[in-house]
């Protein structure tokens, strides 16, 4: 059996491995911002050249290439190897873009697809409330229209990136008589608009990744609205489908777990290599075959969207659920190997990778919870993707 992917690919690899040994050095230094200008650069790099927003029409800022899934492979596999920067992420470009190439008016694509892809424009999402997490549709912020505009007041809270960002995009009550699925809208909006408060959350990575938002007779123009006033909720699933697949690609797995072995071909115990460590290995061997299933079903997705398959429901629907618990996995081994150093932090002389295993391994214990929790996830994976009946409410004592 030939598995190979042929001549043409094969020459198509070492396209991209000449990029990477052309440019690695272009690459912003560890923990350049979003904003900084050689993150920026750097972006627009990959992009003309084919790597990042690939697929994405030239007439939008991308490089508008067809989509193919072997070429996204090669170029996923070649960047995890080299420990290659592969450019923004975030909610714009992972969740709103696709939404907008969707759903959008094409003023709606001029405006923002070109300027969020390259970084001039840096989004939030405006879902959770303080009353309305794993229930959604339950959320209370309210949008009443008022001439040309919307009227904002409500509060918002665990929204990443909002003390960087220039606008959001944000679920509101716009039909309060409406059943709570068919009274929603999906609104955007500056985030500098008079009205909005921003206040920082800081969690157990000692950074505020979150923040609660306040608004306060908040004025939008009418016509910064994606959808129909009253969908909001189809634009949210559409929107939630990327979130989930984005809180933990399988790439950037890859890519941490070739650190861990790095690592443990570093490290030493009672001077031996932890590689060669038969219970270290294990562990690592373990990993190493969900994160290759992963990635095997990150294909099997992506191959499904371009050929219109619509039998993927349950594939889709375990990303989240299993990405997610994998990274805080392969994290947590990388402490574990450093042995005591692993439990370094901030200015200790002894840290390993800038701190990053240690602020990973919160981090991503914090996404577990975010997105839907683990526990919402196995329901929905049970209840709609599985069939299985769902769980008996428990009739609340003098009811």
């Amino acid at each position: 059996m030939d598995l190979s992917y042929g001549p043409t690919f094969d020459a198509f690899r070492e396209e991209v491995r000449t990029f990477i040994a052309t440019h690695k050095d272009q690459q912003p230094k560890h923990g350049a911002g979003p904003k900084s200008e050689e993150a920026r650069s750097w972006q627009a790099t990959l992009i003309k050249n084919g790597y990042h927003s690939r697929t994405i029409p030239k007439a939008y800022g991308g490089f508008g290439a067809e989509p193919d899934i072997i070429k996204s492979r090669i170029i996923a596999e070649e960047f995890s190897a080299a420990q290659m920067n592969t450019g923004f992420s975030g909610q714009g470009i992972s969740m709103l873009t696709p939404v907008l190439l969707e759903m959008g008016t094409e003023s709606q694509k001029q405006q923002f697809i070109e300027k969020t892809i390259h970084g001039d424009i840096i989004w939030c999402q405006g879902y959770s409330e303080p009353g309305a997490g794993s229930d959604l549709a339950s959320l209370t912020t309210k949008a009443e229209l008022d001439g040309d505009e919307w009227v904002i007041n409500g509060q918002k809270i665990w929204t990443s990136t909002a003390h960087i960002s220039d606008w959001i995009f944000c679920l509101v009550r716009t039909e309060p008589e409406a059943p709570k699925h068919q009274g929603i809208s999906f609104l955007l909006f500056k985030m500098d608009t008079p009205g909005i408060e921003v206040r920082p959350l800081v969690d157990m990575t000692g950074s505020a990744n979150f923040n609660e938002v306040f608004f306060t007779d908040v004025r939008v123009p009418k016509d910064q609205i994606v959808g129909q006033r009253g969908q909001g909720w189809q634009v949210a699933n559409a929107i939630l489908g990327h979130e989930r697949g984005s809180l933990a690609p399988p790439d950037a797995a890859m890519t941490r777990l070739n650190g861990v072995i790095r690592l443990m071909r570093e490290e030493t115990v009672a001077g031996e290599r932890v590689i060669d460590n038969p219970i270290f290995r294990d562990r690592l061997l373990k990993l190493q075959g969900r994160v290759l299933a992963m990635q095997y079903n990150d294909m099997r997705l992506l191959s499904a969207k371009i050929n219109k398959q619509t039998d993927t429901q349950l594939a889709g629907m375990v990303v989240k659920l299993i990405g997610t618990e994998l990274r805080h996995e392969i994290e947590c081994l990388g402490i574990d190997v450093m042995g005591e150093i692993g439990i370094s932090y901030e200015d200790n002389p002894y840290l390993r990778g800038n701190g990053s295993w240690q602020y990973q391994y919160m981090y991503f214990l914090g996404l577990i919870i975010g997105g839907g929790t683990s526990q919402i996830q196995k329901n929905i994976i049970s209840e709609r993707g599985l069939g299985m009946p769902k769980e008996p409410k428990i009739a609340t004592v003098g009811a």
